[in-house]
């Protein structure tokens, strides 16, 4: 049990797990490093190579090659972002109980800087009429930083309707969920949005 937590905690692979994740041979993934197209790094004064959970899944997305293999490794980390506490309080609790995510909390656009850097969260649930910051702008510096291409953004709002989807998805976001939700809805709308 302990060795299965602590497997799905990885921040890095071997070889031999990047092959299993992505269905091919070990070879095929030392080619892929090799020639570059997979980044990683290799252990000094030996030839084991290593590479980050966040590179493979670049690598994955890039050349269309299913996320399903990840979950044996990563926890999805989702962050909640969203100034009214009792929306924040109400997700938190239900995604904790009913899920097996690691959740974090931002209250504000600022706190939401920091835990994307900080946690490199999977999906990112954000309230787009934030307080402090527009969470369109929060949705483009996530879009703008090459170390968050793992974060998928799912925006939240009672003030926009079921049309405003495709200017939103124009805009960065990956999902959308319009407030009141169901917890049915907001956990469809993650895994929609991390697994593609």
């Amino acid at each position: 049990m302990v060795r299965n937590r602590v497997a799905r905690n990885k921040e890095v692979l071997t070889t031999g797990e990047v092959a299993r994740i992505c269905k091919v041979a070990r070879r095929t993934v030392t080619k892929w490093f090799d020639s570059g197209q997979l980044r990683g790094y290799r252990i000094p004064g030996s030839k084991d190579r290593r590479v980050p959970v966040s590179q493979l899944i670049r690598f994955m997305r890039q050349n269309n090659i299913p996320l399903a293999g990840m979950a044996q490794f990563t926890k999805t980390r989702v962050l909640i972002v969203d100034d009214e506490a009792e929306i924040v309080e109400m997700l938190r609790d239900l995604l904790a109980t009913q899920t097996n995510y690691d959740v974090h909390v931002a209250r504000n656009g600022f706190e939401a800087g920091v835990g994307v850097e900080r946690i490199k969260p999977h999906a990112i649930l954000l309230d787009i009429n934030l307080g402090d910051i527009n969470g369109r702008e929060v949705c483009k510096a996530v879009r703008s930083n090459p170390e968050l291409q793992i974060s998928r953004v799912i925006a939240m709002s009672g003030q926009l309707s079921d049309d405003d989807r495709a200017a939103l998805v124009r805009q960065g976001f990956d999902g959308f969920l319009k407030k009141p939700f169901t917890m049915q809805g907001v956990i469809q709308a993650i895994e929609d949005a991390v697994v593609d």
